[in-house]
């Protein structure tokens, strides 16, 4: 009893810190609102407070812009995570339900066939009209009861099938989210990562050709340090936007970690990959960057760009591993630029030379 009031008492603690914080900064009191200071006053998500703290430091409020981004962040993946359990729990309840009506479906018909063979027994005894229509009659029961069971087994499982597959909807559905970075709306690492390998297998098993691009945000820690973790995010998300919508098809866009992204392009040569390259480098510049609080213009974004093909005996890795190279080679070569591996640039580089 006394863990039990503990806990109540250290959850209205927590409680009386998120309603305090949604008064003195004057947020509306949504549940949104209510869950991001409850999870801060607990303390139990880092990442969220550390945003926070650093946030009312540098301007001393948090705006509906900035909360909806806090949330959608640092929240909303966790929620995918309890909506995953959720709807597991729910396919092992219905399993279990369908499982427990089938053993005593099995008893039924058990009891059924028992029925059956001592009515053959009997028939074979039978010397009057009376018993004949006794027997007669047993069996018909047992036949009717059987006949309900079946119906309602066919009718359990017929309600079964209909909840499995709206699960399987939401399991889908989940899964896509899985392999979704919630900031910038882009397949995440996991999701890179299955689709490079299906690509490069196509690739080398088809003769066509595959390019790969990795993106780098130019000095994105310098956002970071003069205008907050926010206003990173919010850098993040025009790139992710700027990407979107020039890359179309069987194009495979993801954030690839941090500050990185890479887009992998089948059936596509070096040329025509570079061309791309350049066109998502000119789209990302000519975003003006606007701090969503104030409207303040806080200047453009540009990108470095490392551009790669794959080659015959390649593998995802090598592949990786030259863009990766190229994009390197183009933020030391100046930045804002796109760099592939016949580029001077990224040669000298290979041999061991520092570029200008």
């Amino acid at each position: 009893m006394v863990n039990v009031l503990d806990e109540y008492e250290r959850t209205l603690a927590f409680a009386d810190v998120a309603l305090s914080q949604i008064k003195l900064l004057r947020h509306t009191a949504t549940p949104r609102n209510y869950e991001i200071w409850y999870v801060y006053a607990t303390g139990y998500n880092a990442s969220l407070n550390q945003i926070i703290n650093e946030t009312l430091a540098r301007s001393g409020k948090l705006g509906e812009p900035e909360l909806e981004q806090l949330y959608e962040t640092y929240l909303s993946q966790q929620k995918t995570t309890d909506r995953i359990d959720k709807v597991g729990a729910r396919v092992i309840g219905e399993i279990d339900d369908v499982m427990n009506l089938i053993t005593d479906t099995l008893g039924i018909t058990a009891s059924y066939d028992a029925s059956l063979a001592e009515a053959d027994q009997k028939l074979a005894s039978v010397t009057s009209r009376e018993q004949l229509f006794e027997i007669v009659e047993a069996l018909a029961r047992s036949t009717r009861e059987m006949r309900e069971t079946n119906r309602a087994l066919e009718q359990r499982l017929s309600l079964s099938k209909t909840e499995i597959s709206d699960l399987q909807q939401s399991l889908e559905a989940i899964r896509a989210e899985s392999l979704t970075d919630p900031l910038t709306g882009l397949g995440n690492r996991k999701y890179f990562d299955r689709m490079i390998d299906m690509a490069v297998e196509t690739a080398l098993a088809t003769c066509l050709p595959l390019s790969l691009l990795m993106f780098d945000i130019d000095h994105f820690k310098s956002f970071n340090d003069s205008y907050g973790h926010l206003t990173g995010d919010q850098v993040l998300r025009l790139v992710g936007l700027s990407l979107k919508q020039a890359i179309k098809g069987q194009d495979i866009t993801a954030r690839y970690g941090g500050e990185e992204f890479a887009v992998v392009l089948p059936n596509t040569a070096l040329r025509q990959a570079l061309t791309v390259a350049d066109q998502i480098r000119r789209a990302v510049m000519a975003k003006e960057l606007k701090k969503k609080s104030t409207g303040e213009v806080l200047g453009r974004v540009t990108i470095s760009v490392g551009v790669s093909m794959l080659k015959p005996g390649d593998d995802t890795d090598a592949l990786i591993e030259r863009a990766d190279a190229c994009l390197y080679a183009a933020k030391r070569s100046g930045r804002n630029r796109v760099i592939c591996e016949v580029d001077p640039e990224y040669v000298a580089q290979t041999q061991g030379q520092v570029a200008c």
